[in-house]
């Protein structure tokens, strides 16, 4: 029955890469500029990454790690649904989101290097699909992952 949980884990190592890829093909060869948020969304995906390959290949804390990929990827449908909840306006935007201060007073040298920067916001959706903006569509997946790794891990010892 552990053949089970690898070929599921192996699906979902795919589609992470496949989410990975896709983020950077949105940023660098579409030109859509990610807000700081949206950067912060891909670490759990490269830690489940690394989690995933640690069961597959290493085979060493296994349960420990299905646990470890739960948690990852609630902390990944957290940090989604914020960003989600900042572009309907249910959340104001944070210190994460925000560029650094403009009102303080600054030379004309400093204001021109900030305002070159080009910061996005939180609330803006720069790019959709169907309809669904990048940080909706990973909150569903986040949490379809969150499930999936939860039911992994409570039926680690049945499928052994």
């Amino acid at each position: 029955m552990l053949k089970n949980i690898r070929v599921t884990l192996y699906i979902i190592l795919f589609l992470l890469i496949a989410s990975i890829v896709a983020a950077y093909f949105i940023e660098y060869g579409m030109g859509h500029k990610p807000c700081r948020l949206c950067l912060y969304q891909r670490i759990p995906y490269f830690v489940s990454l690394v989690l995933i390959l640690n069961f597959l290949f290493l085979k060493k804390l296994e349960k420990t790690s299905l646990l470890l990929l739960s948690i990852v990827m609630l902390v990944s449908l957290v940090l989604a649904f914020y960003h989600f909840g900042i572009e309907q306006g249910f959340f104001s935007e944070s210190f994460v989101c925000e560029s650094d201060n403009l009102s303080k007073e600054m030379t004309k040298e400093e204001l021109l290097k900030q305002l070159s920067k080009n910061t996005v916001s939180c609330k803006d959706v720069g790019f959709t699909l169907f309809g669904f903006s990048l940080s909706s569509i990973n909150a569903i997946f986040s949490f379809i992952l969150f499930y999936i790794f939860i039911r992994l891990y409570k039926n680690y010892e049945i499928n052994r």
